[in-house]
């Protein structure tokens, strides 16, 4: 389970902070937002939130990924014990009732 976070958090932190970068080098943040409606005071602020909104889209997409490689039989894979099944199933193999 740590694995699997780490393989999901750590590519999306890392594109988290390239689109951070490019994206506030492009844009100005007291420019994007007119300072009477602004939700964020500082553009200190705006480049925190700016990060963490690109490193939830990048987390999203990470755990897409993960989710979508899985194979068949991960997927299909009963986490019952045979014993435990209900009668009539299937793969309930070799249990009497």
């Amino acid at each position: 389970m740590l694995q699997r976070m780490i393989v999901v958090l750590w590519p999306s932190f890392l594109i988290a902070v390239v689109a951070d970068v490019v994206f506030f080098a492009l844009f100005d943040p007291s420019h994007l937002l007119r300072q009477e409606d602004a939700f964020v005071g500082s553009n200190l602020a705006a480049y925190t939130v700016g990060f963490f909104l690109f490193w939830l889209m990048g987390i999203g997409s990470s755990s897409l990924t993960c989710h979508f490689q899985r194979s068949p039989d991960e997927i299909n894979r009963c986490p019952l014990t045979p014993d435990r099944r209900p009668p009539g199933c299937p793969k309930r193999e070799g249990c009497t009732e």
